[in-house]
Parts: C-alpha cells; sequence; structure tokens
C-alpha cells in the first residue's frame, strides 16, 4: 500500500478540544476534517457524580473524534497534559481501531494550517 492511500490520520487535543486531520484520498495531501469540544463536567455537589459525569463525557469525546476517521491505519496523537495517552487506549480498547499503528508527542496548541504542516512532516 503505498503511503498515498494509507489512511493517516493527526489529532492535536487537550481536555477541552481536538483538531483532527487526515489525508485526503484524491490529492494525498493532508486536511483538517474537523474540531470536536469537550464542555467538561458542571458543577456538582457529589464528587462520585461527577467523576462519573467527567468520565462519560470524555468517553463521548473520545467518540466524536473517532467518528471523523473511518479505518485508521496510523495516526500521530498530540497535545497537552495526558488525554492523549488515554486516547490511544481507548482507540487500542476499540476493535475498529486495535491495528492502527498509533504514535503520541507532547505540543503547545497550534493554528489548524500549522497542525496540518506538523502531520505532515511526521509522515514523510
Amino acid at each position: 500500500m503505498s503511503d498515498k492511500n494509507k489512511k493517516e490520520f493527526g489529532v492535536w487535543m487537550d481536555s477541552h478540544q481536538a483538531i483532527i486531520v487526515g489525508r485526503n484520498v484524491e490529492s494525498g495531501e493532508f486536511v483538517v476534517l474537523g474540531h470536536v469540544d469537550n464542555a467538561g463536567p458542571e458543577g456538582n455537589s457529589n464528587e462520585n457524580a461527577a467523576n462519573n459525569h467527567e468520565i462519560m463525557l470524555t468517553q463521548k469525546f473520545f467518540k466524536e473524534i473517532a467518528s471523523l476517521m473511518p479505518n485508521v491505519d496510523a495516526i500521530h496523537v498530540s497535545g497537552t497534559g495526558q488525554i492523549q495517552e488515554q486516547f490511544i487506549k481507548f482507540l487500542a480498547e476499540t476493535p475498529q481501531y486495535k491495528n492502527a499503528v498509533s504514535t503520541e508527542s507532547t505540543s503547545n496548541k497550534m493554528s489548524d494550517e500549522n497542525f496540518v504542516a506538523y502531520v505532515d512532516t511526521y509522515f514523510k
């Protein structure tokens, strides 16, 4: 399979938002596929309920990101904090994505154009 036909994706994420970049099948160029926001939990007086709500929202966030990336061959996840590790674990536990090659890095937030260039350079 040529690199042009590989289903390669890049995700920049923090705990509140994600930018999803994928390779355009026709042109072979990377393009922004979408943005996903995670509103985060609202205030809750019960710590256990708040924790469960946060876990549910994080899973929903991950599912929304994954829905923009069907049939992944390779994915590079970047961002701040530790949420990338959680997302890679989520992908590994999801049958559709368990065979995808996943890598991660830490980076500060960047514009869509800069992230597209970053992913393009990573997969060269």
